[in-house]
């Protein structure tokens, strides 16, 4: 697999290249965000430090967002809830704070490039288009469209929104969405799960479209 990493630290970069390499992918190290636009195209994961020169992390995160859905991975100093929360609403599939052990941030690679690969093997033949009131959901096309007009969600609100779309008048516990969409149900604890059903809601103007079981998980709702 072709990784890009995207860091400025040049320790940093080698220490996670080396890493990398050790385990059979090849990478393409650049430090800046115009270059990390420039070589996206070829990459089939990305790993992103947000402490760039020439432009901020995050807002990078979302211009690569428009042009490539493959894995990507923030690795980053930002630890604060804020940080953590607009990555994972930008468009990040996980969220690892430096410092870090490697062997974890390799195992989370996995689990993302998995996790991906197994949504290409079910793209074909996909469910029905669900409809909620003026909400369609289109698990095939990968598209949600309210009131006719298409919203964009990040690759893995989409999944969240999809999952609860297969089976729209069951509850569907946290352990399960977690472990279906970010392949651990022993996140349950982390808030990655509720930050994006809060960007569903919010890109959707629809805050009833996933309905809270409290203490258990969430069902596709109404469209209000």
């Amino acid at each position: 697999m072709h990784a890009l990493l995207v860091e400025d630290d040049d320790r940093m970069a080698q220490a996670l290249g080396t890493a990398l390499a050790q385990r059979g992918h090849t990478v393409r190290r650049v430090a800046r965000a115009q270059d990390a636009l420039r070589h996206t195209r070829e990459a089939e994961f990305v790993l992103l430090d947000l402490g760039l020169p020439d432009l901020d992390g995050t807002e990078l995160l979302r211009r690569l967002r428009t042009v490539c859905g493959v894995p990507l991975i923030v690795v980053t100093a930002r630890c604060e809830e804020r940080d953590i929360v607009q990555g994972l609403r930008a468009g990040a599939d996980d969220y690892v704070v430096k410092p870090f052990r490697m062997a974890e941030l390799m195992a989370r690679i996995d689990t993302v490039r998995r996790r991906t690969d197994a949504h290409a093997d079910r793209a074909a033949p996909g469910p029905a288009v669900v409809r909620r009131g003026d909400v369609e959901v289109d698990p095939a096309g990968r598209t949600v469209t309210v009131a006719g007009a298409e919203v964009r969600l990040t690759r893995r609100e989409f999944d969240v929104l999809a999952l609860l779309a297969t089976r729209p008048d069951e509850v569907h516990s946290r352990e399960e969405i977690l472990d279906r969409i970010w392949g651990d149900a022993f996140l349950a604890a982390s808030r990655s799960l509720d930050v994006h059903v809060a960007g569903i809601r919010a890109k959707t103007g629809r805050s009833g479209l996933v309905r809270t079981v409290r203490g258990y998980g969430y069902q596709l709702g109404g469209e209000r």
